[in-house]
């Protein structure tokens, strides 16, 4: 019975999701706010138990094996809420700025490991293979790579042998983005025929 009901509650929420083909309305409007309000409140909960608790909590000086620079995020963290009284919201600037600046600082390290030296490496291709498929693309992947970096490079005006070469590298460069907004779509579809295979089949039982 329980089984019945929230798959009957979950049909609910997805047609009104889909009202808003039609327009916006207070139906879209009511699942929207449920969606956000649970979202939040689990993403708080899980949160809550799997960092604060183990990370923070359980780590403060009076716990065993706690130390005294945990107390550091912890005040941080509080510091954050002063954004809500308009007289000292300015203070929530610093932890603010902390945040994003560690968080900035490991980004550039992770992205410079694992996506731009990646990227690079994998541009050292052969130029000349056993096959002929993986030769020519290797030959289109550096020759598109080439013309896509010129593009970017602006100390030069784009004319004579620089213009054509970026002006390839635009077309490259909208290929690339074709491709992805193709994957995207896709993904998205995807979504869709789960969601309609799921009022047709789990509901309604048509499939």
């Amino acid at each position: 019975m329980l089984e019945i009901l929230i798959t009957w509650i979950a049909a609910f929420f997805t047609l009104c999701i889909f009202s808003f083909l039609y327009k916006d309305n207070p139906i879209y409007k009511f699942a929207e706010h449920v969606f956000v309000g649970v979202s939040f409140g689990y993403g708080f909960v899980l949160q809550y138990y799997n960092v604060f608790l183990p990370n923070v909590w359980n780590r403060m000086p009076w716990e065993d094996g706690g130390s005294l620079f945990t107390l550091i995020p912890l005040i941080l963290g509080l510091l954050m809420l002063t954004r809500i009284f308009p007289d000292i919201g300015w203070i929530s600037r610093w932890p603010l700025a902390v945040m994003i600046g560690s968080y900035a600082g490991l980004q550039i390290i992770g992205n410079a490991q694992g996506d731009l030296i990646e990227q690079v490496r994998a541009n050292f291709l052969p130029l000349w293979t056993d096959t002929f498929s993986e030769t020519i693309g290797n030959w289109f992947l550096v020759f598109g790579t080439i013309t896509t970096l010129v593009f970017f490079f602006f100390s030069k005006e784009h004319k004579g042998v620089i213009g054509h070469t970026a002006r390839v590298g635009i077309w490259v460069l909208m290929i690339s983005f074709g491709a992805s907004f193709g994957y995207t779509v896709m993904a998205r579809v995807s979504l869709l025929i789960g969601r309609l295979q799921f009022l047709l089949e789990d509901c309604l039982h048509l499939m």
